[in-house]
This record gives C-alpha cells, sequence and structure tokens, in this order.
C-alpha cells in the first residue's frame, strides 16, 4: 500500500519501522523541522526523520499545514493512506479527506480516555492501573474519530512514564500493522467513541512540578513517575533549595510527623512524611548544578541531620 506517513519524536518510530517490514511503500515522511538542542543549540532531526533517512525515503517538514503546500506535496505523492503518530500537528480538513482510504492516528490511550498530547502522562499521574494504544480514523476535532481497533495494558504500580512511553509505542507498531491490513481487506470497522468517556490530556507544564507534601505517598509516587522524563517533581522540603525528585518508592510505614518533614536518611534513601501519615523513600535525585544520583550518593556530601 502507498502510505504517507506523519510523525516527530521517538514514540513514532516504531510504527514506521513496523510499516517498512511489514512491505508497505512509504512514499514520503512528514516530520517536524529540526530544532535547536542541547548547550551548543546545534540543530538536530527528529527521530522519525533519521528513521526515514536511514530507509532513504523523503523527508519533508513544513512548517505549515494550511497554506496549501503540504496539500500539494501529498498529492503529488499520491498515497492511499496517510498514517500519523505523534505528529504534532493538527491537519486541515483538505488533508484528511485527500487519501482515498483516509487517515489513521496511532494514539498511546484507550480512547476517548485522554484525548490530548500528554496520554501517557496524564494515565500515571492519576493513578490509573491501566492504558492502552488505540488506531483510529481522525476527524477534524482532536482524537475524536472512530476507533478500528485497540490493545490494552496493565501499568506497574512503579512504571515511569518514559519505560511506559516505550512500551506503547511498540505495541502501537505492532497494533498499526493489524488495522492496516484491516483497511486494506475492507475489513476495518469504524467505532465511534463514547461521548461520555471522554477525558482529556493537556500539555505538561512546570506548574505541575511542585510537590505538595500533604498529598498522599501515593499521589505523590504518581507524580514523580508521571512528570518523568520532563518537567519532573521538584521539592524544597529537603534543604532549602530546589531539586529534582527522579524515582521514589512507598515504604508501607507510617509516622506522625508533619507532612514534608524527612524522617530518615541514610543508605536506603531519603524517607518524607506525607499528608496520609505514610512515609515516601527517595531513592533517586538531582540538586541543582548536579548530576542525577541515588539519594544515598547525595547524602554522603550532603548528610541530613534528623531531629
Amino acid at each position: 500500500m502507498r502510505i504517507v506517513f506523519m510523525g516527530t519524536p521517538a514514540f513514532a518510530v516504531p510504527s514506521l519501522e513496523k510499516l517498512i517490514e511489514a512491505g508497505h511503500e512509504i512514499v514520503g515522511i512528514f516530520t517536524q523541522p529540526d530544532k535547536p538542542k542541547n548547550r551548543g543549540m546545534k540543530l538536530l532531526p527528529p527521530p522519525v526523520k533519521v528513521c526515514a533517512q536511514e530507509h532513504e525515503i523523503p523527508v519533508y517538514q513544513p512548517t505549515k499545514l494550511r497554506d496549501g503546500t503540504a496539500l500539494a506535496q501529498i498529492q503529488a505523492l499520491a498515497p492511499e493512506l496517510i498514517v500519523v503518530a505523534a505528529y504534532g500537528r493538527i491537519l486541515p480538513d483538505e488533508i484528511l479527506d485527500y487519501p482515498n482510504l483516509g487517515c489513521i492516528n496511532v494514539h498511546s490511550s484507550l480512547l476517548p480516555r485522554y484525548r490530548g498530547a500528554a496520554p501517557i502522562n496524564w494515565a500515571i499521574l492519576n493513578g490509573d492501573e491501566k492504558t492502552g494504544v488505540t488506531i483510529m480514523h481522525m476527524a477534524t476535532e482532536l482524537d475524536a474519530g472512530d476507533i478500528i481497533t485497540q490493545a490494552e495494558t496493565a501499568i506497574d504500580p512503579d512504571e515511569d512514564a518514559e519505560t511506559l512511553y516505550q512500551r506503547l509505542a511498540d505495541m502501537g507498531g505492532a497494533l498499526l500493522i493489524s488495522a492496516v491490513e484491516q483497511l486494506a481487506a475492507g475489513t476495518a470497522t469504524r467505532t465511534p467513541q463514547e461521548a461520555a468517556g471522554v477525558t482529556l490530556a493537556p500539555m505538561l507544564g512546570r506548574e505541575l512540578s511542585p510537590i505538595d507534601w500533604k498529598r498522599s505517598a501515593q499521589e505523590i509516587h504518581n507524580q514523580v513517575r508521571g512528570l518523568i522524563p520532563w518537567p519532573t517533581a521538584t521539592t524544597d522540603a529537603i534543604t532549602g533549595d530546589t531539586m529534582k525528585i527522579l524515582v521514589t518508592q512507598q515504604t508501607g510505614e507510617q509516622t506522625g510527623a508533619p507532612a514534608g518533614t524527612v524522617v530518615a536518611a541514610g543508605k536506603q534513601g531519603i524517607d518524607m512524611a506525607c499528608g496520609d501519615g505514610k512515609i515516601l523513600r527517595i531513592v533517586e535525585l538531582q540538586a541543582a548544578g548536579k548530576k542525577r544520583m541515588k539519594a544515598a550518593d547525595y547524602l554522603r556530601g550532603n548528610p541530613i541531620s534528623i531531629p
């Protein structure tokens, strides 16, 4: 099948690779423009572009989608289907309507739950026990199209968003191939999303970072896991200086200490009192201007006295 693929980050790469492995003709790849990164602000290509170049597939990086240029490029490529996976841009109706088989999207949630930019993070932030991947027909409204197929997976209680991201990316690639086969055979279903189940997953921001130790240990544990790798959870409760909290562990222990108090600090980490009277252990952290490290290693150079 002649396919135009649209995607940008690492999440989209397994989907692209699976399409190539399955023998589909990827006639062009649309991805976002290269962006400056790191200290030198060197322009770096997005992961999908790197993958495309490895397979010698033409790459298009339009800055706009509504001026007619991208549509003309797609028309010249004459795809039967457009596949989208975390492209990061909303497609105008004229592009959605162009391919004979339409446009389908690989979305990292069990729609209609978590429409939007950060479904993986919000599933963890909200303490969900399961999530999954949805392949859907695209519609004008964001992530509101009819569902073709879904796959579900449990979220491990200590799994962070970075690990779950990769698992769902791999699941999405495998599920995509099944959906494309159904489309080719004319057997793909269209199941409308239930309006009553719609929830949103907006973009993350640094305002989500500060830890409120008056919350429960479970909620804070979810916050730490859900904000990896960015913007990360932060606290100034340990030393007065803000530091990133990267890995936590629920101890199951109780304390009568006020929320936000350090109740123990040693080889296992830094134990913090939470609002529900439970102790949450900080296992890994990153102090300002320092590298990521085990909390125990941090304590060697920055001992904390417990009253």
